[in-house]
């Protein structure tokens, strides 16, 4: 009996020294720390001990202790803890200045689910934190997603359209990516996958001052139908300027170095997915905006007596829509340089990019004639010889034979003429030859015909006078005087007789 009370006094003094020393733990039981002779007692261990019951003050206190140590690993696990920590003991600011330090070294967003932060989820400035750095999606994202789409659609029909003049294709296509490409941008940033992939981070920056040359560009090859020379190309030494200098502040950059600096704009209270130097960035294409929007209207204002009303209305509408994009961006500006992504005035200048882009999709499918300068609704939304196997060499040479088989042969004079005629005269479909007259002479069969019918009898009563109209009708290829009376009037706006006086008068 008294060699196990000497046991136990020896066993209680060795424990007392080991306290007195300082120990640490390792793994234990269900969390509780075991004492080694390797470890002391402020270490990480003893830390997560504090942590895992509840006496977070304690565990604040060792996890700072530790944060800095050198190993990775490490210090991602007591960011974590301290951000956790904090949010327990409700100190807001702290938990979210760890969460940033520890997104610095590993971005996982997932992070902010944690049910720990339930006790601070509802304070404001974890609201924009979360708000802003997990993904979501909203109806303005789910719209603008939608129009970049079609305006990447429309460029790719743009730049394959060869019937379109190269070089005005070519700029009016670059301009409508332009456009799509910000907006793609827009929607990145609303749905905040701009952390997710960093390098979509100021992805259509470097075009800030393309959309006043391309258009301006774009003006002057249709409005005066003459190449752009070599000296036009300085008009995009700004955006070659700008795209070099964010390579080597942006772009050149690893992904993990692009969260971390939108990380420290985020911290900052402003936009994470606009550039360090927004102010001057938007103040410069400001200025670009207004400048090239004056040399457009120079441009449509000097040329715009050879041009044919729906060209006019074209080339006008076109530039309403810029001319408000450039007002608006003005209030943009101010709203994304006050750290705001909402609102009406900060959607304003991005609907219109997308009117802009949608508008001309739109004339791409009813004529893409309109881009080398002609315009005319002479087709449907949906072309309708999408699939005709005419190719441009043919068509030119059909043409020719149609145009000799009416002003040499004069078919139209055949009382029952129909395609089906027309089309065994150029040995080729029924379909070609509609194509044909509806691509080159924007007319329907009926109206080809009747026009050169009205033109011959026009001619016929101008060298005699005294012909019977009735015969006029009949030699031109009608076989009834109501019939020639309508379309002489739809073209002349007189009555055959009233034209005959009108000469005779003269």
């Amino acid at each position: 009996m008294r060699q196990l009370t000497n046991y136990i006094v020896l066993l209680f003094l060795w424990l007392n020294s080991m306290l007195a020393f300082g120990i640490t733990v390792s793994s234990g039981y269900a969390g509780i720390p075991t004492p080694t002779a390797e470890t002391f007692k402020d270490s990480l261990d003893w830390a997560d001990y504090y942590f895992n019951i509840h006496r977070f003050e304690k565990a604040v206190f060792l996890y700072k202790k530790n944060l800095e140590a050198t190993n990775k690993e490490e210090k991602i696990h007591i960011l974590k803890k301290l951000a956790l920590s904090e949010a327990a003991l409700d100190n807001t600011e702290e938990s979210i200045s760890y969460i940033y330090d520890y997104f610095k070294i590993d971005f996982q967003p997932t992070f902010l689910l944690h049910e720990d932060f339930d006790s601070i989820r509802s304070e404001k400035s974890f609201e924009k934190l979360s708000g802003t750095i997990l993904p979501k999606f909203t109806g303005w994202s789910i719209f603008y997603l939608f129009v970049c789409l079609i305006g990447f659609y429309v460029t790719f029909v743009l730049l394959i359209n060869k019937k379109i003049d190269k070089q005005a294709r070519i700029l009016i296509a670059t301009f409508v990516f332009i456009h799509s490409l910000f907006i793609l941008n827009i929607c990145v940033n609303q749905t905040n996958y701009v952390f997710e992939f960093p390098h979509t981070y100021l992805m259509s920056t470097w075009s800030s001052f393309l959309y006043g040359p391309l258009l301006f560009l774009y003006y002057k090859r249709v409005s005066k139908s003459s190449d752009l020379n070599k000296k036009d190309l300085w008009h995009f030494l700004p955006a070659v300027v700008l795209t070099i200098y964010l390579f080597f502040t942006v772009y050149g950059f690893s992904g993990s170095q692009k969260v971390t600096q939108m990380l420290q704009r985020l911290e900052e209270g402003l936009n994470p997915g606009d550039s360090t130097k927004l102010l001057l960035l938007v103040a410069l294409k400001a200025i670009s905006l207004g400048v090239y929007a004056l040399f457009v209207h120079w441009i449509l204002t000097k040329n715009k007596e050879g041009l044919n009303k729906k060209t006019r209305i074209w080339q006008k509408n076109i530039y309403l829509i810029h001319v408000s994009y450039v007002a608006v961006y003005l209030v943009y500006g101010a709203y994304i340089i006050a750290g705001i992504n909402s609102g009406i005035f900060y959607h304003a200048p991005i609907v219109l990019m997308s009117t802009m882009v949608l508008y001309i999709g739109y004339a791409a499918n009813v004529q893409p004639d309109v881009f080398s300068g002609r315009y005319s609704y002479t087709n449907r939304l949906f072309p309708k010889y999408v699939k005709s196997g005419l190719t441009e060499s043919l068509s030119q040479e059909l043409k020719q034979h149609l145009s000799d088989l009416f002003q040499k042969e004069k078919l139209y004079r055949n009382n029952d003429i129909n395609l089906d005629m027309v089309a065994d005269k150029l040995d080729t479909t029924r379909h070609n030859a509609s194509q044909l007259i509806n691509e080159h002479f924007n007319m329907s069969f009926r109206e080809f015909v009747n026009s050169h019918r009205i033109r011959e009898a026009k001619e016929l009563l101008e060298k005699e006078h005294e012909l019977n109209i009735i015969d006029i009708a009949y030699e031109v290829g009608y076989n009834n005087k109501v019939s020639f009376n309508k379309a002489f009037k739809k073209d002349t706006q007189l009555t055959p007789s009233e034209y005959l006086n009108t000469l005779k008068q003269g």
